[in-house]
């Protein structure tokens, strides 16, 4: 279990990263400013395609060896991108890169299959911890690395670091059949038809997208403000504050076993008022000085991100506790799900910037952590049994 937290986090770091070294690409490879947001796009729409195209195979064919497969074509595509030297080539290289991370969710239902049905959530939990890890780190990882080497030694040393996985993988992971019998293209389409019988799915999918959409207003907006006064960080403080987000994560595990002990609904309420609180003095924080604002800062995005963590481990709990033979679809769906919100906040976050600076973009991202309190209310019922 402790193997698949550690590879989801080293593989989910070159989907995340590339966002921070777009000021650096993009001039080398000779890309004008409004295509520059390609290098950070161009992985993300690539996991997304993964997670409908490639992911459902994992309900198809043997799962360690789409695993290794994925793993080399990702290993194949970060030595590429480091030493190519045309835009349009590197960005495609970068669209396959993202394409083949999408192993993760196919690690993350073998992980589910592994463990017993009463310690599913503390496995996920552990594995949510790797990957939450990963993408908090990936963003100051990369900066001080294109800092002191160059952003072409990032792409090498992410090469390196999935290649290593891969002899850990042949010998530790087990082989998964899928008893699924449909053809590939029966497969893609019904992932429609899991929307439309699910309702764990579709409820656990909203309120981790409302709360992602709540996290990456917040990350993508925060840079922005750090480099402001009172505080006026450079590039590399505003990367060392994205470290304090990451102790966030160790609540992944505890969450998950607290699911397994029943506490699923009213933790899930926790989460969401986390997420608020967090925000609130994310707010408060920009009003401030120096000192007491950069604390209420980081306090906020500790507290923002354990509610974000929360959230997503008891959801992917909850949608690995449905139909075994469909684990894999569920994950891409759910995954795929949360990452459209997540792409709404960051849209969000620079029109509420532009529109009324840090306090509108806070209040922006609360809006998304009320609608989440609201789904848990509304549409699940606080005292039901949960799902």
């Amino acid at each position: 279990m402790w193997l698949i937290a550690f590879a989801v986090g080293v593989i989910v770091v070159n989907v995340t990263a590339p966002q921070t070294l777009v000021g650096v690409i993009a001039p080398d490879l000779g890309l004008p400013p409004r295509w520059a947001g390609l290098v950070g796009t161009a992985p993300l729409l690539g996991y997304a395609a993964g997670l409908f195209f490639l992911v459902p195979l994992s309900d198809l064919i043997e799962n360690r060896g789409l695993v290794l497969a994925l793993l080399a074509a990702a290993v194949a595509s970060a030595f590429a991108a480091a030493v190519t030297t045309a835009a349009l080539p590197f960005l495609a290289l970068l669209f396959l890169l993202g394409a083949a991370c999408s192993l993760i969710q196919v690690l993350v239902p073998i992980a589910a299959a592994m463990a017993r049905e009463a310690e599913r959530g503390r496995v996920v939990g552990d594995v949510m911890a790797g990957l939450m890890v990963g993408i908090l780190l990936s963003r100051p990882l990369a900066s001080l690395v294109a800092d002191a080497l160059g952003w072409r030694a990032f792409y090498l040393i992410a090469g390196a670091a999935m290649a290593g996985l891969a002899p850990l993988m042949l010998y530790r992971l087990p082989v998964r059949r899928p008893q699924v019998r449909l053809g590939y293209r029966a497969l893609v389409a019904s992932l429609v038809t899991l929307v439309r019988t699910e309702p764990t799915l579709r409820r656990r999918a909203l309120t981790a997208a409302l709360g992602m959409a709540a996290f990456t207003a917040f990350w993508t907006a925060v840079a922005l403000r750090l480099a402001q006064e009172p505080f006026g960080f450079d590039h590399r403080q505003i990367a060392l504050f994205a470290l304090v987000g990451a102790s966030g994560a160790v609540v992944t595990p505890l969450a998950g076993r607290a699911g397994d002990r029943g506490l699923d609904r009213p933790l899930l309420v926790a989460a969401h008022l986390a997420i608020l609180l967090g925000l609130g003095l994310a707010a408060l924080a920009g009003t401030l000085a120096y000192g007491p604002g950069l604390l209420l800062l980081g306090l906020g995005a500790v507290l923002l991100d354990i509610g974000v963590f929360v959230d997503q481990t008891l959801g992917r709990r909850a949608v690995n506790l449905l139909a075994a033979e469909a684990r894999g679809r569920l994950n891409a769906l759910f995954v795929g799900i949360f990452f459209l919100g997540g792409a709404c906040g960051s849209a969000v976050a620079g029109l509420a910037w532009a529109a009324g600076g840090w306090t509108l973009v806070c209040a922006a991202a609360a809006g998304f952590g009320l609608l989440a309190v609201a789904t848990g209310f509304l549409r699940t019922g606080f005292l039901r049994q949960p799902a």
